[in-house]
């Protein structure tokens, strides 16, 4: 039985954990460590763990110090402090699961800090939503132990694949990806906020079934605002991220760059959590109306 650490209990924690239970694997132990355990939300963390049926610990040392498997679950933001901290406890062969949404540049970066305290470190790309069905996730796995962790995901009933024994390979198509997903829901953002101070929206989202009815875009849309309000923030990080590996490339990041700033724009409003667990609740969902007014008014506009 391996011990299995998550630095991080989010929602790609809590998604993991929950496809985990669904299948039948051998059983692990699973401890989860979350630094908002340090702040005033702690009780509403520590609930998570009881919840999720993990063994919450008090800090990062006592998670993984004695963990074979580690999961880095944080924001992309963190990622490097994390493995930077993580180094200082890694048990000797531990494999450390680098799952975040960063440049390969800073993968490369945490790799060093992991490998050189004895640890293996793997880049994995998570390459879809966990919020749907986590086992079902294309997960694309890189660096010199992606065998062995890949191996390990699909024992416990992942879809993991290696991709490369390079790290930062799966991190560049992760990246990559995201400029056109979260591109698009910068786009839809700009699209619809205008369209409705404008008094056009229904004209605009009619022409766009209109012109490719298959695509659905009303729940699209609706869905991009959505997934934008609640977790804008940290996909302004991962666009940032975005931003570096498009610069490396040696291409003109400006449209990463502008999608950083509406998704931080939008994530730093604070409305975006209560939308979307009253969007997730059984039977109702909000329509992108009221989110788009929700976000109009905070932002001190006014609809036509």
């Amino acid at each position: 039985m391996a011990s299995i650490a998550l630095i991080g209990f989010g929602e790609a924690a809590i998604a993991f954990v929950r496809g985990w239970a669904r299948t039948e694997h051998e059983a692990h132990a699973v401890t989860a460590y979350d630094i908002i355990t340090e702040t005033d939300a702690r009780a509403d963390k520590l609930a998570d763990y009881t919840r999720e049926g993990v063994s919450g610990a008090e800090d990062l040392e006592t998670a993984i110090v004695a963990a074979d498997i580690i999961f880095s679950l944080v924001t992309a933001d963190q990622a490097l402090l994390a493995a930077e901290q993580a180094s200082m406890h890694l048990k000797q062969g531990s494999l450390y699961l680098d799952c975040n949404s960063c440049a390969p540049e800073s993968k490369r970066t945490a790799s060093k800090l992991v490998t050189a305290a004895g640890g293996r470190y793997v880049d994995v790309g998570v390459m879809a939503p966990v919020n749907i069905d986590p086992q079902k996730v294309p997960l694309l796995v890189s660096g010199n132990a992606a065998l062995s962790a890949t191996e390990f995901l699909v024992g416990m009933g992942m879809r993991a694949e290696v991709f490369s024994k390079d790290i930062g390979g799966a991190s560049t198509v992760k990246m990559l990806r995201s400029v056109m997903v979260k591109g698009m829901e910068a786009l839809a953002l700009e699209c619809i906020l205008s369209a409705r101070v404008a008094g056009v929206d229904e004209a605009v989202l009619s022409s766009f079934e209109a012109s490719d009815p298959e695509m659905g875009w009303r729940s699209r849309i609706n869905r991009m605002m959505g997934r934008s309000m609640q977790h804008g923030a940290r996909r302004a990080a991962e666009m940032r991220e975005v931003t570096k590996t498009v610069e490396d490339l040696g291409i003109d990041a400006s449209m990463s760059k502008a999608c950083a700033m509406w998704q931080d724009t939008v994530g730093g409003h604070g409305i975006g959590i209560k939308i979307a667990r009253t969007d997730n609740e059984p039977g109702y969902e909000i329509g992108y109306e009221e989110k788009a007014d929700a976000l109009l008014q905070v932002m001190n506009l006014k609809t036509e």
